[in-house]
């Protein structure tokens, strides 16, 4: 048969090596080849070159993609660098804000009427909290555990609310609840005990509507005040709402490193606090105690619960005194007032929140009214003072669309008057005939128009400019169409559509006892620092020099002077250490009783020394009887202490 060699390896090598190695693609391609080629394509038509145009838009975009990035590149690194580094920075650092001790009150006599104590409540960050719905609720079941007052709804809640990436979820943490946070503090990432203050006021209700209170800022309140914190306590009424610039300081910084976690790892600096300045009334505070005890003495024995008085000194037009009845406790708010505490304050019906010494409209003044009318009509020359009147017990005018005869009855006949005896006696068809004038006199009355202007012209109807919040305009009548004779009677009289706050009258009585001159009231004197030494001081602001006549303005107060020694204050003011000059009014309120007595406002006002005032005085009472004195005892019983201490 056939001779084969032995078949050994290296033959097989060599054998191998002889032939080149085929991959299967090339198998593949070579069959693909021969079925082209009988198709009558040769094999390097397979391979079509791109065209140079379609290159170049190859390259083109590339370039552009390229291009791009580098300069997204470089915009985040040289362009926003800054601040990308700072906004990280910011996600890796808090600041806690920390409050400065807030400024005090002082009396004009250096007594202190507020202070401070330590408060520590608990801010969190939202940030800084487990983004997840579990998380959350881990961290609200803690919050809560460690809280003696608060539920687990109420963390969620107060975590839950506002815009704001702060909140306050307890304030004033009791030592006990510090003490615990301590050692679960780890364990709740984003959230910080801060220190803050909250008031004490002394004698709270003496002084709430003059002093005002703090509470908790509100995020009405945060909205567009950069410079403010959640959990600041800020002023929200009185002094302390007007002089807040003053009162608060400035807030220092404590600058908190947090890990990804959001949990403290280190401090990274601080930011110091400034402390409030505070203030120095010109108020006396013994005197505000006096006013207050007489005030609540009058309305017990009247049987009411509504009244106001103001003071003012008449040669500064600083405020002395102001007390609005029923008041309330500025110290509910310091720590967060309760919520019944809460309904029950501001569902009261007297409303003890409300300013009646100058917030609303104010008051009808009634009798209150006659001695700027009788200064108007000596000033317009509608009488001169030795004008005597016969003052009939009913004055009888046709009404001017039916011709029928309206009356206008006095509260007791007085015979004849001259100016000086129908201010001290409150002859009110005296004032009916020089303000509105009667066919039987010949004389020109006032008439409304000049009548308005000159209680315009002392400051009604408008605000004083005092430097506390809240204050009212008042209301004057509008003259139009369908004004009668008969108002002009009654405005002239002090009744009628007009209403002033206590404020305004005591403003214009201040120009009666210092011969001329209104001031603007004024209750903070000076900004001291915390040694007491003045920083500024407010010096007394002169509103108008009034165009009057001072021989005129001797009449009236000699008419206001004859209302103590023998008219209708005869009897409360005529035995105390000092002359005293007043006027009394009393006003409807259309209110009746169940007997159906008139409901009135009380007036008494006056100032003392007579011949060189240093105090004008107000009284106001809501609710008074006809027969009931109200107000004169309030007067008498706050100067008889002025005058003797």
């Amino acid at each position: 048969m056939f001779d084969f060699p032995p078949f050994r390896k290296e033959f097989s090598r060599r054998v191998l090596r002889s032939f080149p190695e085929l991959e299967p693609q090339e198998v593949f391609l070579d069959k693909l080849a021969q079925e082209r080629e009988a198709e009558g394509l040769r094999e390097q038509q397979l391979e079509v070159p791109l065209s140079r145009t379609f290159l170049l838009g190859l390259y083109g975009v590339f370039l552009l993609v390229a291009g791009l990035f580098l300069f997204k590149v470089a915009l985040l690194q040289i362009g926003e660098g800054g601040s990308l580094a700072e906004a990280a920075q910011d996600n890796a650092i808090r600041s806690i804000p920390e409050f400065p001790e807030r400024g005090v009150v002082y009396d004009a006599y250096g007594e202190q009427l507020v202070s401070n104590e330590a408060s520590f409540d608990l801010l969190c960050d939202k940030r800084d909290a487990p983004q997840d719905q579990e998380g959350r609720q881990a961290i609200f079941t803690q919050l809560a555990s460690l809280s003696g007052e608060l539920e687990f709804s109420d963390v969620r809640e107060r975590f839950e609310e506002g815009t704001q990436a702060v909140v306050v979820i307890q304030k004033n943490l009791s030592y006990e609840e510090i003490l615990l946070w301590e050692t679960k503090r780890e364990d709740i990432p984003g959230c910080e005990i801060s220190q803050n203050t909250v008031r004490r006021y002394k004698d709270g209700s003496v002084f709430a509507h003059l002093l005002g209170y703090t509470a908790n800022i509100s995020p009405e309140e945060l909205t567009g005040r950069e410079d403010y914190f959640v959990g600041e306590n800020v002023g929200k009424m009185g002094v302390e709402l007007s002089y807040e610039r003053y009162l608060r300081g400035e807030p220092g910084m404590l600058l908190v490193e947090r890990d990804a976690h959001g949990r403290a790892i280190g401090e990274k600096g601080t930011v110091e606090s400034e402390l409030g300045k505070s203030v120095v009334l010109w108020a006396d505070a013994d005197l505000q105690r006096q006013a207050a005890q007489a005030l609540q003495r009058s309305l017990e024995a009247t049987g009411t619960s509504k009244g106001a008085v103001v003071a003012l000194d008449p040669q500064t037009g600083g405020v002395l005194a102001l007390v609005s009845f029923p008041a309330f406790d500025p110290n509910l708010f310091s720590g967060g007032i309760e919520e019944e505490e809460w309904r029950v304050l501001s569902s009261d019906e007297n409303h003890p929140m409300f300013n009646r010494a100058l917030s609303g409209n104010g008051y009808p003044t009634g009798s209150a009214i006659k001695p700027l009318v009788a200064l108007a009509a000596l000033e317009e020359g509608v009488i001169r003072e030795d004008t005597v009147l016969t003052t009939p017990l009913e004055l009888c005018v046709p009404h001017q669309y039916t011709q029928e005869e309206q009356c206008f009855r006095d509260w007791t006949y007085h015979g004849s008057a001259n100016v000086r005896k129908a201010i001290a006696q409150s002859v009110n068809p005296f004032f009916y005939i020089i303000g509105g004038g009667h066919p039987d006199y010949d004389l020109i009355p006032l008439g409304p128009t000049r009548l308005l202007s000159f209680l315009e012209l002392f400051g009604w109807g408008k605000k004083t400019s005092i430097d506390l919040p809240a204050e009212g305009n008042g209301v004057l009548p509008i003259l139009d169409e369908n004004w009668r004779l008969g108002d002009t009677y009654h405005l002239s009289i002090g009744q009628g559509p007009f209403a002033v706050p206590p404020l305004q009258v005591a403003s214009a009585f201040v120009a009666f006892a210092n011969g001329g001159t209104l001031y603007a009231p004024q209750v903070v004197r000076q900004i001291v620092d915390e040694r007491q030494r003045v920083l500024e001081e407010f010096q007394p602001r002169v509103l108008l020099e009034l165009p009057v006549s001072q021989e005129n303005l001797r009449v009236v107060r000699e008419g206001m002077r004859q209302t103590v020694t023998a008219g209708s204050a005869t009897g409360f003011l005529n035995s105390l250490p000092v002359a005293v000059a007043a006027k009394t009014g009393t006003a409807q309120t259309g209110r009746k009783d169940w007997q159906g007595q008139d409901f009135l406002y009380s007036w008494t006002v006056a100032f003392a020394p007579y011949e060189n005032p240093e105090i004008v005085l107000v009284a106001l009472v809501e609710d008074a009887k006809a027969d009931q004195a109200s107000t004169l005892p309030i007067v008498r019983d706050v100067f008889q202490w002025y005058f003797n201490r």
